[in-house]
């Protein structure tokens, strides 16, 4: 229950993160407003809570793990919300990233 609850944590940070930045971007570069711009303030503020309730207790392994997610879901949102076309490379990356993330968090520790 504690992997589920965690995995569940890294996907609600990775649309908060990634969506917040994504929000900027559209604000700032697409010339979308402040409004975007905004929301992708207020999104990237909640993001910086959300590692705060992981099951693990140390902040430097939570947010490396995280970092896997983060490339992983960072090339989904490109294929959902921008029609980005990953190549086999970067399907590889993403794999053996989250395989890090898996790694780092949910490996059996001794202690």
């Amino acid at each position: 229950m504690l992997i589920l609850r965690s995995a569940a944590l890294f996907v609600l940070a990775a649309l908060l993160e990634i969506g917040g930045a994504w929000l900027v971007w559209q604000g700032v570069r697409e010339h979308r407003g402040r409004l975007w711009a905004a929301g992708g303030v207020l999104a990237l503020g909640a993001y910086g809570f959300v590692a705060t309730f992981q099951p693990d207790a140390h902040f430097g392994r939570v947010l490396a793990a995280y970092g896997g997610i983060f490339v992983a879901g960072s090339i989904l949102w490109g294929v959902v919300a921008d029609g980005y076309r990953p190549d086999r490379w970067d399907i590889t990356g993403a794999l053996v990233c989250l395989a890090g993330m898996a790694v780092i968090m949910w490996a059996p520790r001794n202690g």
